[in-house]
């Protein structure tokens, strides 16, 4: 059941070129930093990356971008991230821009084993453009399919070597949903304690959705946009 591994490097290991992954966070709180540092310093290439956004040109999923290692963003912001837009827009990056609660029910779909559902958000737009449109009294809704992510990586302030976790404020957005959805979960954490140490009515995401943890050896921190007084 002990679910540690030494560093960031075994945690992603087995993340190839081409694979889909999920990253939790919204901006950049509660990204897994340390995950994307080390894909940044790796050859993989060719990703498809579902996130809340893509962080900053330095920072986050900016790192990936700045070198070509995403081929499709699955998102439902672009964010303060320049480059992310500039390659929207010149046509080299695909970009699939989701409703915000969509986004989060097909990740919440994927972990609860649901393949598609209906919702109402997005009808009449480009957003459903090729999908299945059903009538629910007298409503339009649209299908939208749960992901097929190959791995998770998430980012939580505390967990065990069981790999339970809980996520603090902010944190707890799409980190729990993307916890449950993909094949191989990874999860970098600030504590990493023994297993038994946690309260379990504290305990945001048990272990079982969990197949690797580590303790993150540096977190920045960062705010998007920082707003001060003259």
């Amino acid at each position: 059941m002990n679910k540690e591994v030494t560093d960031v490097n075994k945690a992603i290991e087995g993340i190839e070129s081409g694979m889909t992954l999920m990253l939790g966070g919204f901006g950049l709180c509660g990204i897994p930093e340390n995950c994307i540092a080390a894909l940044a310093k790796s050859d993989v290439k060719d990703l498809t990356c579902i996130s809340n956004n893509a962080g900053v040109d330095d920072f986050g999923l900016g790192l990936l971008l700045q070198k070509r290692q995403i081929k499709k963003m699955i998102s439902s912001y672009v964010g303060e991230n320049k480059e992310f837009e500039r390659q929207m827009l010149s046509g080299e990056l695909e970009v699939e821009l989701i409703p915000q609660g969509t986004l989060a029910e097909r990740c919440r779909a994927t972990g609860a084993g649901i393949p598609a559902f209906f919702t109402p958000a997005g009808y009449g737009t480009e957003v459903a453009e090729g999908k299945e449109v059903r009538e629910f009294n007298g409503k339009h809704y649209i299908m939208e399919t749960a992901f097929q992510p190959d791995f998770a990586l998430v980012k939580a302030w505390k967990g065990d070597t069981e790999g339970n976790l809980i996520f603090k404020a902010t944190a707890r957005n799409f980190n729990p949903l993307m916890a449950m959805a993909g094949k191989i979960t990874v999860a970098e954490v600030e504590e990493l304690v023994p297993a038994g140490e946690l309260d379990p009515n504290e305990i945001h995401t048990p272990g079982i959705f969990v197949q690797r943890i580590f303790q993150g050896e540096s977190f920045e921190k960062r705010i998007e946009q920082r707003t001060v007084r003259e």
